[in-house]
């Protein structure tokens, strides 16, 4: 009985999601996207679609969303919302974190990504337009992947910080006490293997069309370079997402060593208790800027 009331709620959310978007005008950019989608099937193969075309999602989206964090840094204005002001960023710390992110990206992810193209042929994964979901449906699915990844991310995180293997692994992360948005993906090799299998997991479970590999990529791009890109900036628009931690949450991982390993949301830190010592700093900066106040 409990499981149909699910399904009926479900099936009505559905619905109601599918009558609201038949009301809204239509997106002056999907006739382009649309020519763009069937430009790029007619040209290419889907060996190459899947792979050199994921390669380059992932490339382009990585860099151009690290653009904002790397540029705030030489705007004063921003600076009283860098989380940690007294650690600035340094040429010589990006330089680093840069090479290890180009190894990684074509010696340990490229391959990964060459295996696309067969499991998008195992699973029958269509590339069609006329198959692609709906943005809804593309959306939920995201968002089941997130679910799915984060609680992947928080257990193993943990699991890498256990102190007879973590300075064989996870210490490299941990280099950067203030974290910034490039250094997302800075990581050991077996860290990047390891974390990111919590990626492929929602992929297998809700894959229906290719560009929900591409979706998802851009999406966890996003949170996981916000997260570490050592500013908690006004307005921004992930916050909407419920339970979503931020880069608060996560700078101070980075900072305090323990707690917060979480991914994206903060309910399985809450459940566990290992965000104990983040929800203190946090009362004990609110006492201190009560007493500034009174203070001045």
């Amino acid at each position: 009985m409990a499981m149909n009331d699910s399904v009926n709620i479900l099936n009505s959310a559905y619905l109601a999601v599918e009558y609201i978007d038949s009301l809204m005008p239509d997106n002056p950019l999907q006739q382009p996207f649309k020519n763009a989608w069937n430009y790029m099937l007619d040209n290419y193969t889907k060996f190459q679609i899947a792979t050199w075309g994921s390669l380059i999602v992932h490339e382009v989206s990585y860099f151009l969303l690290c653009v904002p964090g790397f540029v705030f840094q030489f705007i004063p204005y921003m600076q009283k919302y860098k989380i940690q002001p007294d650690k600035p960023e340094t040429w010589e710390k990006q330089w680093k974190c840069l090479k290890t992110l180009i190894f990684n990206h074509f010696f340990i992810q490229l391959p990964l990504i060459c295996g696309t193209y067969y499991f998008t042929e195992y699973f029958n994964i269509p590339y069609e337009w006329d198959e692609m979901p709906r943005w809804y449906v593309l959306v939920a699915q995201c968002f089941g992947c997130a679910v799915i990844e984060d609680a992947w991310h928080y257990f193993l995180h943990r699991l890498l910080h256990h102190k007879r293997i973590y300075k064989y692994i996870h210490k490299v992360h941990h280099e950067f006490v203030s974290p910034f948005g490039m250094q997302a993906e800075y990581a050991h090799p077996l860290e990047t293997l390891i974390l990111g299998t919590g990626f492929f997991i929602g992929i297998v479970v809700f894959c229906n069309h290719v560009i929900l590999l591409w979706a998802w990529v851009i999406c966890r791009l996003m949170e996981t370079i916000d997260v570490h890109s050592g500013y908690d900036v006004p307005l921004n628009p992930l916050h909407l997402v419920p339970f979503y931690a931020g880069a608060r949450f996560h700078d101070f991982h980075h900072m305090n060593f323990i707690g917060n390993y979480a991914s994206t949301f903060t309910w399985w830190d809450r459940i566990f208790g290992t965000d104990s010592q983040f929800i203190a700093y946090q009362e004990k900066e609110r006492k201190q800027q009560l007493a500034t106040k009174k203070a001045n």
